[in-house]
């Protein structure tokens, strides 16, 4: 994916300037897609795990921090449920849904580096 930017500055401040507030609003934008992605991953994960009691799909999460993604299950034996042990087959919930959205990714940085791009002026 190549990108290509355009910015009508003058000057070393003015271009200092500028990459400040693309980085500014790359951080806002890319960040909040990032969340958007972790919020489908974690409500198809939730769809997809088997439900006994509830307790395993309550504890599902998806969170941002400095910029990674974690994904996951607070449940003690969720680890089993996923994988399978040698006495249980395995239930994968977790994979297949981070598998789906996957390529949704790629776009959602994509738009918001052009939203970022456009707030801060560049074209």
């Amino acid at each position: 994916m190549a990108v290509e930017v355009s910015c009508d500055v003058q000057g070393v401040q003015e271009f200092q300037a500028a990459v400040s507030k693309f980085a500014s609003y790359v951080q806002e934008y890319v960040h909040s897609q990032l969340v958007n992605w972790a919020e489908l991953v974690k409500g198809e994960a939730r769809r997809r795990v088997p439900v006994r009691s509830g307790y395993l799909q309550t504890t599902i999460y998806a969170v941002v921090r400095d910029w990674v993604i974690h994904v996951g299950a607070e449940a003690a034996y969720a680890l089993f449920v996923e994988l399978g042990t040698r006495y249980m087959q395995a239930r994968p919930y977790l994979w297949p849904a981070i598998q789906q959205y996957l390529p949704e990714l790629q776009k959602m940085i994509a738009e918001g580096i052009e939203t970022a791009k456009s707030g801060a002026g560049f074209t």
